[in-house]
């Protein structure tokens, strides 16, 4: 049974019943947390009971959630999450840290962290009895919308900007959603939604608009410190009676959504008593898409929308829709902020794959480069548990793939033109 007693906004701290408010406060426009029966949750569960549990995906924290589980079992709504947690160690020994731990959300049905999120929404647009779910999207949000509205016979519309990715915009296609390419930026789209949902009664999935795209996200914190609690646990041979979190948690920063709802997942497992301590979040932004980071910087109590510029187009946004929650989860955290060049990223994206095997697109390769510029500052404890979360695959954006990786070399096909290639370094 969902725990879901009704929102909290984050900015006057007013209260409101379930079925008062849809999308943020009515008084000031701030983003409503979601509140939950952590006492209900407590006594009804566990997180041994969890652990226990042979659903490998988000359903198994249904008590943690606002929703009741979804139809459609068997359908990729069911395969989200629970994506694998391992340890670089040859990323991990070039940075001179011992316990570095990559989360990789590009193995999701599409391919990207937003499909936690969007297979919530649509768990919760049957419950309400929504006919139609449209979101604004750079790609990721709109390809995880299309895929798990398909699964559920769920009629989604997308508006993105018509620069978006070309494989981005064909996962939006395959899929089946009515796809409406919008000639200006990701924030126009995002007004544009807002306003059709409300002239023509749609459900509106947009990140940092919707409240329970934070409650799907936050099942990524669940699942850092149960598959934490799972190898350092079998490593000792001594189960560990609570769940073990990560001392630091380096996440890419557009909207700000992502990293609110990791301190929503945290902060929830803080207050059941199932972890001890809460993480270190630190955000990284795109220097061409710096708004929340330069807020922190001047240390601003609002945000400034700047004009982004980034190849990361996940997290190019001019205005971000929740920056101000971002901003109290990297400082209720004791976190910061900083940020990376484009350069920096595809050197990111060139040193995940060829040493660790690891695709990641522009807006995922980020939180590594964030981590990078980190140990280059002295900014972190190599001694400490560190998890930098990627958040999409590297076929999402094959161009920018292909900036990192250089060009493939044409030869002959003789032996005498590839000795030749290999006598000149051009492989090896």
């Amino acid at each position: 049974m969902s725990s879901f007693l009704g929102y909290l906004c984050s900015v006057c701290r007013r209260e409101y019943e379930p079925d008062q408010v849809t999308y943020t406060c009515p008084q000031d426009g701030g983003n409503l947390d979601v509140v939950l029966d952590i006492g209900a949750i407590r006594r009804q569960s566990s997180s041994a009971a969890i652990s226990r549990s042979d659903d490998h995906s988000i359903w198994r924290y249904l008590p943690l959630l606002p929703v009741g589980p979804p139809g459609h079992i068997g359908t990729p709504l069911w395969d989200v999450g629970w994506t694998p947690l391992f340890r670089p160690n040859r990323l991990g020994a070039k940075l001179g840290l011992t316990d570095l731990w990559i989360k990789d959300d590009g193995r999701n049905p599409t391919a990207s962290f937003k499909d936690r999120a969007s297979a919530v929404v649509v768990a919760r647009a049957q419950e309400i009895g929504a006919h139609v779910i449209v979101t604004a999207s750079t790609g990721n949000a709109g390809a995880a919308l299309a895929g798990m509205a398909a699964a559920a016979a769920q009629p989604a519309v997308i508006l993105a900007p018509r620069t978006a990715p070309p494989a981005k915009v064909a996962q939006l296609l395959i899929y089946g959603a009515k796809v409406f390419l919008v000639d200006g930026s990701y924030d126009q789209a995002f007004d544009l939604t807002v306003e059709a949902s409300q002239a023509l009664g749609w459900y509106c999935r947009n990140t940092g608009y919707n409240p329970f795209t934070a409650e799907g996200k936050k099942t990524a914190a669940f699942e850092m410190c149960e598959q934490l609690t799972d190898v350092v646990g079998a490593r000792r041979a001594v189960p560990l009676r609570e769940w073990l979190a990560p001392d630091v948690v380096f996440v890419s920063v557009g909207d700000g959504n992502i990293i609110s709802g990791l301190h929503k997942g945290f902060r929830d497992l803080l207050d059941l008593g199932w972890i001890e301590h809460l993480p270190r979040l630190i955000g990284v932004q795109a220097e061409g898409s710096a708004a929340v980071y330069r807020a922190f910087a001047d240390g601003a109590a609002d945000i400034q929308p700047v004009r982004a510029e980034t190849l990361a187009d996940s997290i190019s946004v001019d205005l971000p829709r929740d920056g101000l929650r971002a901003l109290r989860a990297v400082a209720e955290t004791k976190g910061f902020f900083l940020t990376v060049s484009d350069a920096s990223i595809l050197d990111a994206m060139r040193q995940l794959g060829a040493v660790e095997g690891i695709f990641a697109e522009p807006a995922a390769a980020a939180a590594y480069a964030g981590l990078v510029e980190a140990v280059r500052q002295a900014r972190v404890d190599p001694g400490q548990r560190l998890v930098v979360l990627l958040t999409g695959s590297g076929l999402k954006d094959v161009r920018a793939a292909m900036q990192a990786a250089g060009e493939a070399v044409i030869i002959e096909p003789t032996l005498e033109a590839l000795r030749a290639g290999l006598a000149r370094g051009e492989a090896t």
